[in-house]
């Protein structure tokens, strides 16, 4: 049997990615589905209040809302994205990620 390369999610079955990651009170709980040195993918939900701090990647980085609604800060600018949006945040711009109430949300970063 080969290796999953794409791993804590079901294969060959359909499934809601909101369904598979939770808040917790006070936390940000993350579940990575893939991660090697040209991809990343994770699940994130954040309680409310809770936030990633400015920060800079080496890819860029894509988020996808899932659920609720999070503030997203990219070279100073904010977006507030609302549960089907998606926005692009550029390699090597800081950005932060801030939950305006409990939301969640899928990242794929590619290198």
């Amino acid at each position: 049997m080969s290796e999953k390369l794409i791993k804590n999610i079901n294969h060959e079955e359909i499934v809601v990615l909101s369904d598979l990651v939770h808040a917790q009170e006070g936390q940000i709980v993350s579940k990575t589905l893939a991660q090697n040195e040209a991809l990343s993918i994770t699940l994130f939900a954040f309680d409310k209040g809770e936030e990633i701090s400015t920060h800079e990647s080496n890819g860029d980085a894509m988020v996808t809302v899932l659920e609720g609604t999070g503030k997203f800060t990219v070279d100073g600018k904010e977006y507030l994205l609302n549960a089907g949006e998606t926005l692009i945040m550029p390699a090597k711009k800081p950005h932060a990620v801030y939950g305006e109430e409990r939301f969640k949300m899928a990242l794929v970063v590619v290198f």
